[in-house]
């Protein structure tokens, strides 16, 4: 029997009992705690999806009642839900969810091709797919295929001529506030559904002819919807599945799908190259998410004209008191990406930085203070290791091992503190642990003029711990504090 996404239970969740599978109605259920699907990629696009079919049943239409809503009622969502599901069907006939109106023509991929980390064609033909996968997924349960369809489709990277990315190109960042410890599913999905108005099946893309860009049109918001809930259900990608009993076996893909432009996504930040330009959307880097990332995505930053954190992030700070707001954390996910190539699925949880303009301003110097003594300390260590990996992971270190001190720092703050020379301490004493790890181990071995260079590069970054250089001296403004002499330095 076809799979309608809204009426059969097909989502894997985790609860005090166990696991289970249930409907999207089902996801205000007591005990209800987080999505259970193979992947972390998976995992995350489900939550957006969770989100989206709210935004679309049964939105909010002011913060007013957002906030008179946050109390799960299940009887009420079932109710709303149920009116999406003729749009909700994943095979058979009319229109299928996310997948072009008509049966499209050509050779069927197999459905591994619906997986961002999969080989594509010209890579598994030139056995290049050294660190993306081949031939993983012959063939798919409906459930798995529909989830690994709305992650293609929200996140989809560049794919070769004429297969467009996703509105918010390929592997774009997602944040989403999860409000407090423990908390249940509805409360996470509920703190992250926009505010806006009701909005019917004719605004999904399925339920309509493909808008193509074979000419390179484009697809911009509608200018009279607020929140347009096809942010959450954007097409750029023309797909039908073939299904064969209960399998789907292979996917039909043809180019020219919807071209978006100038869509804003409620669950990613954006940034502009300069005041004015155009609004881009953050993507994650490969490795760990930690502080040096935080400006504009988990906290405000300064910069309002060039770094906006995602609507839902901002508008949950709007929605609650600052003391409730500061028990929230930020999911902070998405894969990096180079080019058309997964490099690494980023999954991280930071702190919601909720903070009055003083200490939001004390908190960009910290961070940008750490990033210009971050830069002294691989300064100091050319002498010791060459260019490369190793330098930079080094560097990337320093930033690990100051992360759990910064955020005692801005605990601090929050208090009344002042905490630029604590935060300073904190960074010098990471940053000269490092360097001597890798430095001096070994030095009665080296040679003689190699062990003067390395014993000046550490005097050198003495000097930049106490504002006497270039990047020490920058930092020290940031942080509001006055170099040190010589005598006070030792």
């Amino acid at each position: 029997m076809p799979l309608n996404l809204i009426l059969d239970p097909w989502i894997p969740v985790t609860t005090p009992e166990g696991r289970r599978t249930i409907t999207p109605g089902q996801m205000a259920d007591p005990g209800v705690l987080r999505p259970d699907w193979p992947r972390a990629d998976l995992n995350i696009a489900w939550l957006e999806l969770l989100i989206g079919l709210v935004a679309l049943a049964d939105p909010p239409a002011s913060p007013e009642e957002w906030e008179a809503r946050r109390a799960a009622d299940p009887a009420r969502l079932q109710e709303r839900l149920a009116a999406l599901a003729p749009a909700f069907n994943l095979s058979g006939d009319g229109p299928l969810f996310l997948q072009d109106l008509e049966p499209l023509a050509g050779e069927a991929n197999p459905p591994d091709m619906l997986f961002i980390d999969s080989a594509g064609g010209n890579a598994a033909r030139n056995n290049a797919d050294l660190m993306v996968w081949r031939g993983r997924y012959p063939a798919l349960d409906p459930a798995l295929a529909a989830m690994a369809l709305y992650t293609l489709q929200s996140q989809a990277p560049a794919g070769g001529a004429g297969n467009r990315t996703s509105m918010r190109g390929g592997g774009p960042m997602v944040t989403l506030v999860e409000p407090f410890a423990g908390c249940s599913l509805w409360d996470l999905v509920w703190a992250n559904v926009p505010c806006g108005p009701q909005q019917g099946l004719e605004a999904l893309p399925w339920m309509r002819p493909t808008r193509v860009s074979d000419k390179d049109q484009e697809v911009w918001p509608p200018a009279d919807v607020a929140s347009p809930v096809e942010a959450f259900f954007g097409m750029p990608r023309r797909l039908r599945l073939v299904v064969e009993g209960d399998l789907v076996t292979g996917v039909v893909q043809r180019p020219y799908g919807t071209n978006y432009a100038g869509w804003q996504h409620p669950l990613t930040p954006y940034y502009r190259l300069k005041p004015g330009s155009e609004l881009l959307p953050v993507h994650p880097r490969a490795g760990a998410f930690g502080y040096r990332n935080w400006l504009g995505v988990v906290a405000a930053s300064e910069k309002t004209d060039l770094r906006a954190q995602a609507a839902c992030v901002a508008a949950y700070s709007g929605r609650v008191r600052r003391s409730q707001a500061q028990a929230a954390r930020v999911i902070v996910a998405g894969w990096a990406m180079d080019n058309m190539k997964p490099r690494d699925f980023v999954l991280s949880r930071q702190p919601l930085l909720d903070l009055p303009q003083a200490q939001l301003t004390a908190v960009q110097g910290m961070v940008e203070a750490a990033e210009l003594l971050a830069g002294a300390l691989r300064m100091a260590l050319k002498p010791v290791l060459a260019e490369g990996s190793a330098l930079e992971a080094l560097r990337e270190e320093f930033f690990a091992r100051t992360q759990a001190p910064l955020e005692a720092r801005i605990a601090d703050l929050r208090r009344g503190e002042a905490v630029a020379g604590a935060w300073l301490a904190d960074l010098r004493a990471a940053g000269l642990a490092l360097f001597d790890a890798a430095a001096l181990p070994g030095m009665d071995r080296r040679e003689t003029d190699v062990m003067a260079r390395i014993a000046q590069a550490r005097q050198g970054l003495l000097a930049d711990f106490a504002g006497r250089r270039k990047l020490g001296r920058a930092a020290f403004d940031k942080l509001g504090l006055t170099p040190q002499t010589r005598t006070e330095a030792a």
